[in-house]
């Protein structure tokens, strides 16, 4: 086995993330194709990622590579590779350098890009952001935004995923930031608006009129007002928003962290906080109006657990056990981060083959959470498949919404504590309704969503 010399792993390829790469001959005793010349398979996985990935297995194993994208990855696929790079016992795959390339021109050095030593560091230290005193305050913030918002979503049919994008934004403007909302708050809300669409965006320079020349701006004037507040907050002391944590969060030694470091994990977390929240409460709603029985169950325990009122204490939220569970299968069903990237820093082997240092590699969550060895009859939605001895019988890397291991969605959380939150305010208001054979289709990637928005009526009750 290859090893690495004895300084930070990161540092491998801190310039050209294609430093290093291998070579087709370095891959060619692993099954795959390359595709079409110059694009690869870039088309086909854009039109139907989840097909392809299907289609690749069948034809070439769990094990397999595939050119996309302008260069080779290796997917590992299965239960047991998740644990193999997500747990990463030897410390051997990169986080920086798997994301890096997708995201570092607008949301560098966030958590998600940090590996090993300075990974931990920056974690402890934002970890008091989600102690119980701040997540207590967030749990009333968010009681009070969607109540206020949800009250006006009864009668005409409605398009879900636009409102609760919207809501959502709002929400991180005065749960995340502390802002009331207003001008302000949207003027912030457009500029990660507009990165996240440049994150994902096909021309990855910031040309004139691009999606990227907008996401690049909308990151400077991020930058310039998270650094800003950042200096004042920490001169005048801050609230229990979460900026207000971080801008005061202390690694080990007692030391602040940087400023720069503060702004970019505010940008991460938005980012990452609105994108995936927005897209998991969209398939659960979509779900339960599928299922309305479902909507029925959870209703009752909302009931027994608030006593009918539309809302529910932080202390309660725990109680919400069969909420929780549809959750679980709503991010089962339609994973909010489809596949996860990472790039191996050392040679390794797995599946019977050896696979080279430097390899970009992926691992695939929806295909995982689909296998029927784990989830018998799996297009089926079934909030019992997450009952505690079902969960203790199972992989424990068989189910991966919010990855694992080393970097585990520090805000898993605050993520069940918004669903929740949203669940107690609808149900007990409403019943979901969908026209009969109404079946959207779904954009699978980057991050799933309706292309049509979700069209469901809230009944009042």
């Amino acid at each position: 086995m290859a090893t690495l010399a004895p300084h930070r792993p990161a540092e491998i390829a801190p310039t050209h993330w294609k430093e290093g790469n291998p070579t087709p001959s370095d891959l060619s005793h692993i099954p795959g194709e390359g595709g079409l010349p110059l694009v690869g398979n870039t088309f086909k996985m854009l039109a139907d990622p989840h097909a392809f990935t299907r289609r690749m297995v069948e034809q070439y194993g769990p094990v397999y590579k595939n050119k996309a994208f302008g260069g080779w990855v290796v997917a590992l696929v299965g239960a047991d590779a998740n644990e193999l790079v997500l747990f990463d016992r030897e410390k051997n795959f990169s986080s920086e350098q798997g994301w890096g390339p997708i995201l570092d021109q607008l949301f560098p050095r966030g958590l998600m890009l940090m590996d090993f030593d300075h990974h931990r560091a920056d974690r402890r230290a934002l970890s008091i952001a989600f102690k119980p005193g701040p997540m207590r305050h967030y749990a009333g913030s968010l009681d009070r935004g969607i109540a206020e918002a949800v009250k006006d979503w009864g009668g005409a049919p409605m398009r879900f995923y636009p409102a609760i994008k919207q809501l959502t934004l709002d929400l991180a403007a005065d749960s995340f930031i502390g802002l009331p909302w207003g001008p302000e708050a949207d003027a912030i809300n457009q500029a990660f608006v507009y990165m996240v669409q440049a994150a994902v965006a096909p021309i990855r320079h910031p040309l004139p009129f691009t999606l990227m020349r907008k996401g690049v701006k909308g990151r400077e004037f991020l930058v310039d007002y998270f650094t800003r507040e950042t200096h004042r907050r920490r001169e005048e002391g801050g609230g229990q928003d979460m900026f207000s944590q971080f801008a005061t969060a202390e690694r080990e030694d007692g030391s602040l962290l940087p400023v720069d470091e503060v702004v970019d994990h505010m940008n991460f977390l938005m980012m990452a906080a609105h994108d995936t929240i927005t897209s998991s409460a969209t398939s659960l709603v979509w779900l339960l109006a599928k299922n309305p029985e479902w909507q029925d169950r959870l209703r009752d325990e909302i009931v027994a657990v608030t006593g009918g009122a539309s809302t529910i204490s932080y202390e309660d939220l725990g109680k919400l056990e069969l909420t929780e569970m549809a959750f679980k299968e709503a991010l089962r069903l339609v994973p909010p981060v489809p596949s996860t990237p990472r790039r191996a820093l050392r040679e390794f082997e797995f599946g019977g083959y050896r696979i080279p240092a430097g390899t970009p590699v992926g691992i695939n969550a929806q295909y995982v959470h689909h296998m029927e060895e784990h989830w018998p009859e799996p297009d089926t939605f079934d909030p019992l498949r997450f009952t505690p001895d079902k969960v203790k019988a199972r992989h424990k890397y068989a189910w991966v919404p919010f990855g694992g291991g080393a970097h585990m969605c520090l805000g898993l959380h605050f993520a069940y504590m918004q669903v929740k939150v949203l669940m107690v305010q609808l149900l007990t208001r409403y019943s979901i309704a969908i026209e009969d054979g109404y079946a959207p289709e779904w954009q699978p990637w980057p991050i799933p969503r309706p292309k049509d928005g979700l069209t469901v009526e809230f009944r009042s009750l």
